[in-house]
């Protein structure tokens, strides 16, 4: 026996095809609609609202449906209070728990809509003492009053920009055909006004950065206050110091040339770093006296370096806990406006997967597959730019310069 509801959506609903997506996923899924109403927004910053009566074969069928409609910002009309399961344990959930997108959220609790904090992508939302938390499995205590179902809970989907950005110029594809110096003349005049309007900005850095020669680029684009926060991993920061003290990144030289005995430079490096006890304390004993690391110390700028498996050493900066260092990641992201990710896709997905979808985010690698993974796991809002990074970065900190400048 067929099963039936209404459902209504609001927003920018025809431009940012949010409605042609919830209807090809209604009948991709084999349910049926009939639209009620259809109130079309008539200027450029109008809203749209429309009326959806939606079919299932029967009343499972129909749950399927809208629960792959929720995130697109779909929403039940007879408004209900969320339904709430106590955690019988530890890390243990409720069957039938929500799954958090990374888009905003709100849940309704005793008739009022409360916005979930901490909102991040594959999570759980608690609500307690009046607040609604989105809270990792690993974080979940026993007790826990946890969300479950999609009943009470409201999706609101990021939406095409207004005004002529850097993020509207791009789409979210990925391509090496782009005119990219028109690209970074965008993504620089993206950062000063991001900057002026008090905003925050992350950098997610790998070690290409280095072996390429554009450290010098984003050590002047922090020495210059324009990054915020940076988020790597071991290789960035030995490289990076091994280039200071000994010239060569993974024993080469500016020219790429291997030099004699270079592969034992990061290893003396990371001695070094450890001998003195820290970066900031080989900043303050003279040993380091530029670089990306050295400008993040100068500057009083936050850096999380995240290891590895694969890690030498590690220096002593580094975080080897992958829950703490998971942990340390999300608190240097809270209010981040936009994140620029460079030849890092580990890195990449790992922040992706931390970050709420209104942060705007560009991923620029030489590899395709870098980007496109992280899309595909979920960062829906980023842009991709395949380029070399030894080209693209210090070309963005030449663009920002003048544009600083300029009257």
């Amino acid at each position: 026996m067929s099963e039936t509801c209404d459902i209504e959506m609001e927003g920018h609903l025809i431009d940012s095809l949010t409605l042609t997506k919830a209807l090809d996923k209604i009948m991709s899924m084999g349910g049926e609609f009939e639209i009620k109403t259809f109130q079309v927004g008539k200027k450029k910053h109008d809203t749209s609202y429309v009326k959806i009566a939606i079919s299932g074969e029967d009343a499972d069928h129909l749950d399927r449906i809208l629960l792959a409609l929720h995130p697109l910002g779909a929403r039940v009309i007879e408004a209900e209070d969320v339904h709430l399961e106590i955690a019988p344990k530890d890390r243990v959930v409720p069957r039938g728990f929500y799954s958090t997108t990374n888009h905003l959220t709100y849940v309704r609790h005793h008739g009022a809509w409360l916005e979930v904090e901490d909102i991040q992508m594959d999570c759980l939302i608690i609500v307690k003492e009046g607040r609604a938390i989105c809270v990792p499995i690993g974080q979940i205590e026993k007790g826990d009053m946890v969300v479950v179902g999609t009943a009470g809970v409201r999706v609101v989907p990021p939406e095409r920009p207004r005004e002529k950005t850097f993020f509207e110029f791009m789409s979210n594809e990925v391509s090496s055909e782009r005119p990219s110096g028109e690209i970074i003349k965008q993504l620089a005049e993206e950062i000063l006004a991001t900057k002026r309007a008090g905003g925050k900005i992350a950098v997610v850095g790998g070690p290409g950065i280095i072996h390429t020669g554009a450290a010098g680029a984003l050590a002047e684009l922090i020495r210059d206050g324009y990054i915020d926060v940076l988020l790597a991993g071991n290789a960035l920061a030995v490289h990076d110091i091994e280039r200071q003290l000994f010239g060569t990144s993974l024993g080469m030289d500016p020219q790429g040339n291997l030099t004699s005995a270079g592969h034992r430079n990061h290893i003396y490096a990371i001695s070094e770093v450890i001998a003195s006890g820290s970066i900031r304390e080989a900043v303050e004993d003279g040993k380091l006296k530029g670089g990306i690391m050295y400008q993040c110390i100068k500057r009083g700028i936050p850096y999380v370096l995240a290891g590895s498996i694969r890690d030498d050493g590690p220096l002593p900066d580094v975080i080897t806990d992958t829950v703490e260092a998971q942990k340390a990641m999300f608190e240097a992201l809270r209010g981040v406006d936009m994140v620029i990710m460079m030849a890092t896709m580990l890195h990449s997905i790992a922040t992706g997967n931390l970050l709420p979808s209104r942060a705007k985010t560009i991923c620029v690698d030489i590899n395709p597959s870098t980007v496109t993974k992280l899309m595909d796991r979920g960062t829906a809002q980023a842009i991709g730019l395949v380029t070399d990074i030894g080209i693209f970065l210090p070309s963005l900190a030449e663009e920002v310069g003048r544009l600083a400048e300029a009257p």
